[in-house]
């Protein structure tokens, strides 16, 4: 029974003490927490130690193996029911583990429940409240930029986000870890996905909040490394959970959004960037495992429903 709570931490002393002092304050004590260094170059890990040292278990890895491999390597150890992943750039509200847990214990069906992540500056404004996936191969953020008050119901959602999420271990068991080949950006998407292909769901936790710095690793919300990186992922995310059938159906939709994402990020300076990744994705994405389960079309035909109301729903926001 429980949660253990993994936080992955590259180069992220700055950011370290707000977010374990509020751990260690919550009304919901987590079993254990790990932290997976992923060789952070700062003083991360003299912090942690000097600190932290018989309140956490810290893993220093031998090189930044990613996000990914990062909360794998902290799930494998992980003795809980439940796991939660926490990125280093957070602030929690005290009650924030205790209302997941209570969202994710609601039905033995839902694999995962994400937070209502609000901006570290402005507090009363959405960053993220669970993501949503489209026909165009978008992956978009719920309430972003909104008042908090626009997000205060519970519900189910396509995917958790994984910067502030509970996760069942039961689960992850049957269906398998995050995929490292990802490294960063979309992996949660892509795990969400999969569950959902089992027939399990993904759910958002309103009153679970968490206040969020954003984008502090990789440095800003558009740069060259995260661009590439995304557009590569998004390719074998697609690539990975749809069957051939289901991306024939889904082309001239998946089309349309790269020739749209590569205009807005060649307005940026970034259009060579992004065409790279979505390349490099179609070049190395045999090496990729998909997914594979048979007598699994009810769950297809939902996840394609769901697509089909998520793209609707942008398209009506503009």
């Amino acid at each position: 029974m429980g949660v253990s709570v993994v936080i992955p931490n590259y180069n992220g002393e700055k950011y370290l003490k707000a977010c374990l002092d509020s751990l260690m304050e919550q009304s919901l004590k987590a079993e254990e927490i790990i932290i997976i260094d992923n060789d952070s170059k700062d003083s991360s890990i003299q912090y942690i130690r000097a600190n932290y040292k018989d309140k956490v278990t810290l893993v220093v890895m031998d090189k930044n193996y990613g996000f990914s491999r990062a909360v794998n390597e902290g799930i494998k150890r992980s003795k809980s029911e439940f796991v939660a992943l926490l990125n280093n750039d957070t602030e929690l509200h005290k009650d924030w583990l205790k209302e997941l847990y209570n969202c994710i214990k609601e039905d033995d069906k839902i694999f995962s429940a994400s937070s209502k992540m609000l901006r570290f500056i402005e507090r009363d404004i959405i960053d993220d409240a669970g993501d949503e996936y489209t026909l165009f191969g978008w992956s978009s953020k719920n309430g972003d930029g909104k008042p908090s008050s626009k997000q205060d119901i519970s519900r189910e959602v396509f995917s958790a986000c994984a910067g502030a999420a509970i996760y069942r271990s039961s689960i992850l068991e049957e269906i398998g870890l995050f995929d490292e080949d990802f490294f960063a950006y979309l992996e949660d998407m892509d795990i969400s996905y999969r569950a959902r292909i089992y027939g399990y769901k993904n759910y958002y936790a309103s009153k679970s909040k968490v206040y969020h710095i954003g984008s502090a690793t990789s440095g800003s919300r558009h740069n060259s490394f995260k661009v590439k990186l995304a557009a590569r992922n998004n390719i074998y995310l697609i690539h990975k959970n749809m069957p051939n059938l289901q991306i024939a159906l889904n082309s001239i939709f998946i089309f349309i959004g790269i020739m749209i994402k590569w205009i807005y990020f060649a307005l940026k300076g970034l259009g060579r960037d992004y065409i790279c990744g979505v390349f490099e994705g179609l070049k190395t994405k045999k090496k990729i495992n998909r997914v594979k389960i048979k007598n699994n079309l009810y769950n297809y035909r939902k996840i394609e429903k769901m697509l089909f109301i998520n793209t609707i729903n942008l398209l009506k926001r503009g």
